[in-house]
């Protein structure tokens, strides 16, 4: 028999804030301490951190990939990723001009097609932020327009084997890309039938 089917549904929401407090916030971010409580009323405590959606983009041509590669203080290295990120002054920019926009001030990439592959969340344990996963091709070379937190961030393309190899040796690690590159993968094979 089929455990799951013993087991009853679970309420719509399984736990509900019955008070929340900033504790810090700036242009980026924004950290609340929720006060919860469960459906079955256990009370307890809950972090959170708000960020706004980003758009991760997928340039591929020739068979690579166009990557990235950027200081990140958290973890004190360098890592190759896809380009992405977020308009902090526009929160709800729509996603496709948002990923044109980072492509082209990353890279210097345009592309002549963006292909959504799918709305993933970056780390639903504290935060509600997702991304938007777009495949760009049909690309065409330009200047990068780097902002000022972006200083020393270089851009490459990788074939396909060398993007593995960067994996395997620790040097691509974003897990958004590494989830972006998953919804490539089976699109690609969804339209090789």
């Amino acid at each position: 028999m089929d455990s799951s089917a013993q087991r009853p549904d679970p309420p719509r929401h399984e736990l509900v804030a019955t008070s929340s407090t900033v504790v810090y916030a700036n242009r980026w971010m924004t950290v609340r301490e929720d006060e919860t409580l469960r459906h079955d009323g256990a009370a307890g405590l809950y972090g959170v951190v708000e960020k706004p959606d980003f758009a991760l983009v997928v340039p591929y041509a020739d068979g690579g990939f166009h990557c990235v590669e950027q200081y990140r203080y958290p973890v004190g290295g360098r890592y190759w990723e896809f380009p992405q990120g977020s308009w902090e002054d526009r929160p709800d920019a729509d996603p496709l001009a948002l990923a044109r926009g980072e492509l082209a001030e990353e890279t210097g990439l345009s592309a002549g097609s963006m292909t959504p592959l799918g709305h993933l969340f970056t780390a639903y344990g504290y935060s509600g932020q997702g991304f938007h996963v777009l495949l760009a091709t049909e690309l065409t070379a330009g200047e990068p327009d780097l902002d000022e937190e972006e200083a020393g961030l270089v851009s490459r393309w990788f074939s396909e084997a060398e993007l593995w190899q960067l994996i395997a040796e620790g040097r691509f690690k974003d897990a958004s890309s590494l989830a972006a590159l998953a919804l490539f993968q089976r699109h690609r094979a969804e339209h090789a039938r």
